[in-house]
């Protein structure tokens, strides 16, 4: 059955991105890369590191991007079969977005929860 894996990602909006970014790397430590987010790599227990990371991101307070609503954040799931659970959200009556991104690091989809909120999905490249 296909089903989250883990947090993806963390997006919010700000009016400044680049003033926003250098405050959360100023001032939080954040490795802050100029594209305005951080890719934060994961490590077992034991500190091993393993292959897989979150992302940080900011995005201009007019994106589109998190849709329609005025939502100022949105979090990204990492899923292990973007299809598979898109095909059982909708057959639960979920609203899902009928696009599904192909990019370079993995593939995209999106839905709207109960209260209006977007999420995305995200199946990382094998």
């Amino acid at each position: 059955m296909a089903r989250i894996t883990g947090i993806g990602g963390v997006f919010l909006k700000a009016r400044d991105p680049k003033a926003l970014a250098s405050w959360y790397r100023d001032v939080l430590g954040l490795p802050v890369e100029e594209w305005n987010g951080a890719q934060l790599r994961f490590a077992d227990d034991a500190g091993a590191p393993e292959h897989a990371y979150a992302v940080w991101a900011l995005f201009p307070a007019d994106t589109a991007y998190f849709g329609d609503g005025t939502q100022s954040t949105m979090v990204n799931f990492r899923v292990d079969d973007l299809d598979g659970l898109l095909a059982s959200l909708r057959a639960a009556g979920c609203t899902v977005d009928p696009k599904v991104s192909d990019e370079g690091f993995g593939r995209f989809g999106w839905i709207t929860d109960p209260e209006g909120n977007r999420v995305e999905l995200w199946q990382p490249p094998a």
